[in-house]
């Protein structure tokens, strides 16, 4: 899946579309996302010049949205949003810097009614980066 088909399923876009393609879907279940990082990334800038990194805060919300893609590409929810509703169980293991290719999976736990659970993670060069759960919220 290709980034415009990505946008027809998540709202997010430049510079907060933190996902380039889709590798693997199975709707509902779970999806494996690519980012490809580079130096022209705006949080560059300031997070940190002359040694950039990019936050951990901004590895979470690229696994909520490769969830959000396998959420949201299940028939029962299309058209709906999916919000981040909170984060559990988080770890980092490495920095991501520019050049670096990210793949990233989420795979849903539970959805309730409009309520679910996910857990997801990002590996580079097939070594782990980050990993955890999270909640999101259906709208």
């Amino acid at each position: 899946m290709h980034i415009e088909e990505i946008m027809k399923i998540i709202p997010h876009r430049y510079p907060f579309l933190l996902v380039d393609k889709i590798v693997e879907l199975h709707p509902g279940e779970k999806a494996v996302g690519v980012k490809n990082v580079t130096v022209n990334e705006p949080f560059f800038a300031g997070h940190f010049p002359g040694n950039p990194v990019m936050p951990g805060v901004l590895m979470i919300e690229a696994v909520a949205q490769v969830g959000a893609i396998a959420l949201l590409s299940d028939e029962r929810y299309k058209g709906k949003l999916a919000f981040l509703a909170g984060v559990d169980k988080f770890r980092f293991k490495q920095r991501i810097v520019p050049g670096d290719v990210l793949f990233i999976t989420a795979e849903l736990i539970t959805v309730k009614g409009s309520i679910g659970k996910a857990k997801g993670s990002i590996s580079l060069n097939g070594k782990p980066v980050c990993g955890g759960e999270f909640l999101f919220a259906l709208s």
